[in-house]
């Protein structure tokens, strides 16, 4: 298996990240880029850490937890760990305090776990709503009505905070078919701001739209995108 070179490739698309910002009328610095290491040896982390990476993605409990007690034990003091992954609801616990940010709460009742979980740690958890845009069967999250009916319920939820909301595009041949489903995600963040007021809901403030992978991220960035989970672009195929 010929070697990646993770540190290039994450170069190549920093790059492609500035260019997508750019016609958006925005600062690269204004989009975070997940490196997405599930999967991957822990070797590669340490590599693009080493490099000036700081925001890490993972997408399974177990493996996460594992590459957080990894990056403990080698001082990786500034490396920011994102769960983009479903979090089951009777793991809710294990991933309260770990992670900078909970990508993937698709649910009300896993919102609550979550919740109960921060308020007896004394720990403010800070989460996107999952929204599955698209409708595929196969996407978890919120409806787009579910989540305009139910956002003021979530928002009163203690020691959480709703920093925005993060959905999933089909997987396509050409990225531009996805363009509507993330039009669709900032046209509902700013629907939501604008039916909760952050002044009105201090727990929600809705400043981050996470969407945009590998195969689409330049037109999420276009978008609106503050979020990119990028995987195999930088770490190569499985």
């Amino acid at each position: 298996m010929p070697t990646v070179d993770v540190v290039a490739n994450l170069g190549k698309i920093k790059e492609k990240v500035e260019a997508a910002a750019q016609r958006s009328g925005r600062s690269a610095d204004a989009v975070t880029l997940v490196a997405v290491s599930k999967t991957k040896p822990f070797e590669l982390v340490q590599q693009l850490y080493g490099a000036g990476h700081r925001d890490f993605g993972e997408n399974r409990t177990e493996e996460a937890l594992g590459k957080v007690d990894q990056s403990k034990s080698a001082a990786m003091d500034e490396i920011r760990w994102h769960m983009i992954g479903s979090i089951q609801s009777r793991k809710s616990s294990q991933v309260t305090g770990p992670f900078t940010l909970l990508h993937s709460v698709d649910r009300k009742k896993l919102a609550a776990r979550l919740s109960r979980d921060a308020s007896e740690a004394d720990y403010v958890l800070s989460v996107l709503i999952q929204v599955n845009v698209s409708g595929e069967e196969s996407k978890h999250g919120f409806t787009p009505a579910q989540i305009k009916a139910e956002l003021p319920e979530l928002a009163m939820l203690p020691n959480l905070q709703i920093h925005g909301l993060m959905t999933m595009a089909p997987f396509v041949d050409d990225a531009e078919e996805t363009r509507p489903v993330f039009r669709n995600l900032r046209e509902l963040r700013d629907e939501l701001a604008d039916l909760y007021p952050p002044a009105d809901y201090p727990s929600a403030p809705l400043e981050h739209l996470s969407m945009g992978m590998t195969n689409d991220f330049g037109v999420a960035i276009e978008e609106g995108a503050t979020i990119v989970r990028i995987g195999s672009a930088i770490f190569g195929e499985r």
